[in-house]
């Protein structure tokens, strides 16, 4: 393909980034403007560094205090509690996971918690996750707060991280702290966040990786500015500009990507939708600096180098967090490679990786299989219902408890119950959806390349669970959505809140947007008695279950 068609493909691409210099405030950077100060226009985010830390720290100790409340309560395994925490507690005595008696879940409630025994079990899912519940289980014990703190810290990070990713897109703290302020008052957020399961770890590590990887574009777009600067250029000229092996927020994406995929196996997806973007914002760079056709030379050296540092990273991080099972010899098909000497893996990478390999063909056939497909499940929920909470998730329930038992105050004829639901702020998510509708305005008409980002980096975690909705899906799942759309939701507001010198416009934006973020919170201390296992009437739990498909 010849450089000026390539140039003309590329134009057509390059509708998706476009540079942005100004906060949040309705506009894009002037193309008149000076090349460096377009590449540089980072810059603003240095002008409150510091009260933005102190914002992000605010949140998110309001996010941990929000969490940890009751943490241990209730004290049973509630949901997959049962797969994670028991297998977390055997990694850390024999690590790998080990089996339990069938009564084992009474038994623990009880205290007897050394029951398990070394035979292995069969898990579909990586270690690292339960390596981080176990952490908790190590310092408090096997019980119920031992096994969900981490949760609760994972679930504060995340919170933390959608800030600091927000305000760099956003270029705007305020925008940061009401994408953080969502997270914190999200529904599903806060109960995947008190509860002993893999998505939280997830998601969070998904967030910090992509958060990454916008703060490598500004890096990126910096270091041209300064090689400008430095040879007293306004432009490249035409010239490629300087090469960047070394490029520390992309390492540390990929890095944080392995992490993420050692965790569950779906944050390949957003992985690889974030690698194409990065190139894309590479090419894109060059093109702003001065680059002009030679800018496509990035696809043979920055792409590669891309890949290296994000996808290699991430495989290697993938790996090192089977570690416990590659260096112990009771796990779950550890004696593979010493009982098939001539599988093909086994013999060019040795008896563990061999093992390793044969094992993850093992889980891959399991996700896929007919087995799994034919499963149903009464809190299944096909992803074309997630992004309006079609159906969300009961993950505890203490059913028909009587007036006088229990604290029950119930009137004649009605009883008491305490659930946990696994269930979105549902102002939050219908908003949402809203925002997600103009964000794809302002990003393909508009040609904002902010809003790209965290469409891209939400929505890929849930197309690509269509292919498999022959299978039963949860809504939980869209913890990893959230945090991304939730930024959205923040970006659109900002557009809507305006400039601080747009007088009376300001202020009417301000009370939108003063109006639609109390309205999320007031949302959720509505709902947070159905959050949090308290004891309710069916009366005021039916007042909480808008919908038939919620019960």
């Amino acid at each position: 393909m010849s450089l000026p068609l390539l140039d003309r493909v590329f134009q057509a691409v390059q509708q998706l980034p476009r540079a942005a210099s100004e906060q949040l405030r309705g506009t894009h950077a002037d193309p008149l403007m000076p090349t460096i100060d377009r590449l540089d226009d980072a810059i603003v985010l240095h002008r409150d560094r510091a009260i933005s830390w102190l914002v992000t720290i605010v949140i998110g100790a309001l996010a941990f205090t929000l969490r940890i409340i009751n943490l241990s309560r209730p004290s049973n395994l509630v949901f997959d509690e049962t797969y994670y925490a028991k297998d977390a507690w055997t990694l850390l005595h024999l690590g790998y996971e080990g089996s339990w008696p069938k009564d084992a879940n009474d038994q623990i409630v009880a205290g007897v918690t050394d029951i398990f025994t070394d035979a292995p079990s069969f898990i579909v899912h990586p270690q690292l996750g339960k390596w981080l519940i176990a952490s908790g289980e190590y310092v408090f014990g096997m019980n119920s707060f031992g096994w969900r703190i981490a949760s609760v810290v994972f679930g504060t990070l995340l919170v933390m991280a959608t800030i600091r990713m927000a305000r760099r897109l956003s270029r705007s703290t305020l925008v940061g702290a009401m994408a953080g302020l969502f997270i914190t008052v999200d529904g599903l957020s806060f109960v995947m966040s008190r509860i002993a399961l893999l998505d939280i770890f997830e998601a969070a590590f998904t967030v910090m990786a992509v958060a990454c990887m916008v703060a490598d574009r500004d890096w990126f777009r910096h270091k041209l500015a300064g090689y400008l600067r430095a040879n007293g250029l306004t432009d490249l000229q035409g010239g490629y500009g300087p090469l960047l092996l070394w490029r520390p927020w992309r390492w540390t994406a990929g890095l944080m990507f392995g992490l993420a995929i050692g965790t569950k196996w779906n944050a390949m997806y957003v992985l690889a939708a974030m690698g194409i973007m990065a190139v894309v914002y590479d090419v894109s760079s060059r093109r702003t600096a001065g680059a002009s056709t030679k800018a496509f030379k990035s696809l043979f050296l920055d792409a590669p180098m891309a890949f290296i540092s994000m996808v290699v990273t991430a495989g290697l991080v993938y790996v090192a967090t089977w570690w416990s099972w590659l260096t112990t010899d009771g796990g779950w098909g550890r004696d593979y490679g010493s009982k098939h000497p001539d599988d093909f893996w086994v013999r060019h990478f040795g008896d563990a990786l061999g093992s390793l390999a044969y094992y993850h063909r093992e889980i891959y056939a399991f996700h896929t299989g007919e087995w799994i497909a034919e499963q149903t499940h009464v809190y299944e929920a096909n992803p074309m219902t997630w992004l309006f909470m079609g159906r969300v998730i009961g993950i505890d329930a203490v059913n028909d408890i009587q007036p006088g038992v229990d604290g029950c105050t119930a009137s004649s004829g009605d009883t008491c119950l305490r659930v946990i639901s696994g269930a979105g702020t549902p102002l939050l998510w219908w908003c949402v959806l809203v925002a997600i509708v103009i964000g794809l305005g302002l990003w393909w008409l508009g040609r904002d390349w902010r809003f790209a980002v965290p469409l891209v980096a939400g929505l890929t975690p849930w197309l690509m669970w269509f292919p498999n909705a022959d299978r039963p899906l949860f809504f939980f799942y869209a913890i990893m959505i959230i945090p991304f759309t939730a930024t959205v939701l923040a970006m659109v507001l900002g557009k809507i809140l305006g400039p601080a010198e747009a007088g009376a416009r300001r202020r009417r934006g301000a009370q939108i947007v003063g109006t639609v973020v109390l309205a999320i919170v007031a949302n959720f201390w509505f709902i947070y008695p159905i959050l949090t296992d308290q004891l309710m009437t069916r009366t005021m739990w039916s007042a909480r279950m808008w919908f038939p498909s919620w019960i």
